[in-house]
């Protein structure tokens, strides 16, 4: 059903129960522009609704504070998008306000929207199953992204592909978590953002990420960060709260204090750091934090100003194996820290090693990559070179299942951020710019492989940050092709025997073509393959 309301508002009615089989329950497209009062449309949502924003510019200056307070469902999310082809702006002209606070957010997606301006950018009071994606965020009087409010729990946020830039005051690009976990922020998944110069001259902190203390389980992947004041990625220890959070595939430079920092419960794994004020990666104490229960593997370092790799103060297992570290000056590993405390294998590159005996196979930039530099930034090219000292070079018990590219390692023990191909790198090139699309392989996953092989019928992928059997969804949206008997990836355009059943095709294994739902990416996925699935055996009734 649909019905026009005034000033240009158009709301859609879709009967949902119908699909699902349940008792009737409406969700409506409603879509406004920049004459319309933004906040009411907004806060009108509910379970199932979307939210529509033509282009053009909404300034919310005049109405005081901006506040949200929506739930959606698991499985009816909100959703608040860009109008497909048309750019909205949301600005804040003064910092009286922050631009956006969200008070309450249960299972809501904003997607393709651009916020400026205010105090802090969008503030989350708490919140729960928030997606924001293909999003920016700039030239805010404050942090642009936080999450920190004291006795909150934040679960299951997903920061995705979103472009945060040029703030001010303590400067975060993301301020995620609590001091001494006064809040938990726990199981997100952020990923592929790019996060930069929140090193204004008036900034007094200005980390790219922060994930504080009481924070676990979370992954941050394939972002590129560059140009902070404080550490590019910093983050605390669990504190008991949950798994350690996973740091990988990510690319810093021009760091202004470390590259990462970490006191507690991480793996950092194949990313690259090109430069930094201090050191490439720092594990120290931090609040209630000393480290210990911290793996560090296949990073590729190359450090300017510091050392590459420190460890200091440790209480427990810290394990440094199969990186790459090059120091100009400086060491490429230092540790104050007791030696029974730590594994340091596998490692090679260009420096000293000070306060442990652990051999360091030697290299030297100009032997051992294709184009790489002390030059702080890109271009730079840090894939091994044929003859790199850093081939088959590593310890192969700490080889992790893929690379900086998503490539399958297959159990190879190169050193560094990357697998070694002969042919050269067949992933993205490093830029002041948005990662390219990068694969996630879980234990146990079958790769896609480059001549367009399928993967294993019966393996797990990655969902939003959990693994799940992909047989029962029919669709992945964390990354990884879906399982072939449900759509066949290696497929361009065709539907095959295998993606009819669900009415597949297209190669998009994020979309079901269901004619009455083209779009179910905001949808939560599990809803989304259920309706697909009814959808088609309605078709097959007919």
């Amino acid at each position: 059903m649909c019905m026009r309301l005034g000033h240009g508002v158009v709301v859609v009615t879709v009967l949902a129960g119908a699909v699902f089989g349940a008792s009737p329950a409406r969700a409506a497209t409603t879509e406004v522009g920049p004459a319309d009062n933004l906040e009411t449309a907004w806060n009108a949502l509910g379970p199932g609704d979307e939210l529509v924003l033509r282009g053009g510019t909404y300034d919310i200056t005049a109405g005081g504070r901006f506040s949200v307070d929506v739930a959606g469902t698991a499985a009816m999310p909100i959703v608040v998008r860009a109008k497909d082809g048309e750019h909205p702006h949301v600005v804040r002209t003064d910092a009286n306000q922050n631009i956006i606070d969200f008070v309450g957010a249960q299972h809501l997606t904003i997607r393709g929207i651009e916020f400026s301006g205010g105090s802090a950018g969008l503030r989350f009071s708490a919140g729960l199953n928030v997606t924001l994606e293909d999003c920016e965020i700039h030239s805010t009087a404050d942090v642009a992204l936080r999450a920190n409010d004291t006795g909150a729990t934040y679960e299951g946020f997903r920061i995705l592909r979103n472009h945060i830039h040029d703030t001010d005051g303590t400067g975060e690009g993301m301020y995620l978590g609590c001091n001494n976990a006064g809040c938990q922020f726990k199981d997100a998944l952020i990923e592929g953002n790019h996060v930069h110069h929140t090193n204004g001259p008036t900034v007094s902190q200005g980390d790219g990420i922060e994930l504080k203390e009481g924070s676990s389980g979370n992954t941050i992947r394939d972002n590129v960060i560059h140009d902070t004041n404080y550490p590019c990625i910093l983050t605390y220890s669990a504190a008991g709260n949950g798994g350690p959070n996973i740091i990988e595939r990510n690319l810093l430079f021009r760091c202004g204090d470390h590259g990462i920092q970490a006191a507690r419960d991480a793996v950092i794994r194949n990313n690259i750091i090109l430069s930094a004020g201090s050191d490439g990666i720092a594990m120290q104490p931090h609040q209630s934090g000393a480290p210990q229960n911290l793996t560090v593997v296949h990073n590729t370092v190359l450090d300017v100003n510091g050392t590459c790799i420190s460890v200091r103060g440790a209480t427990g297992s810290v394990v440094v194996a199969n990186n790459a570290l090059y120091a100009m000056t400086g060491n490429a590993f230092f540790t104050n820290s007791t030696a029974s405390f730590l594994t340091v294998v596998g490692n090679a590159g260009l420096g000293g090693v000070s306060g442990i005996t652990a051999p360091l196979v030697a290299g030297t930039l100009a032997g051992d990559f294709v184009a790489a530099s002390f030059s702080g930034g890109v271009p730079n090219n840090v894939f091994p070179k044929t003859g790199s000292a850093l081939v088959a070079a590593g310890n192969a018990t700490h080889v992790t299942l893929e690379d900086f590219n998503g490539t399958a390692r297959a159990g190879a023990a190169d050193v560094g951020a990357y697998v070694f191909n002969a042919a050269g790198n067949p992933g993205w090139m490093l830029a002041e710019a948005f990662k390219g699309a990068t694969p996630t392989l879980d234990a146990g996953v079958v790769p896609v492989d480059a001549g367009g092989g399928t993967p294993d019928a019966a393996v797990a992928v990655m969902l939003d940050g959990a693994v799940r059997p992909d047989a029962a969804l029919g669709m992945d949206a964390g990354g990884v092709v879906p399982d072939a008997a449900v759509v066949n990836p290696a497929d361009a355009g065709a539907v095959t025997g295998a993606d009819a059943a669900t009415g597949g095709g297209g190669g998009n294994t994020s979309r079901c073509s269901c004619a009455a739902f083209p779009e179910p990416r905001g949808w939560n996925a599990l809803a989304a393959a259920a309706v697909c699935a009814l959808m088609a055996r309605w078709r097959r009734r007919r």
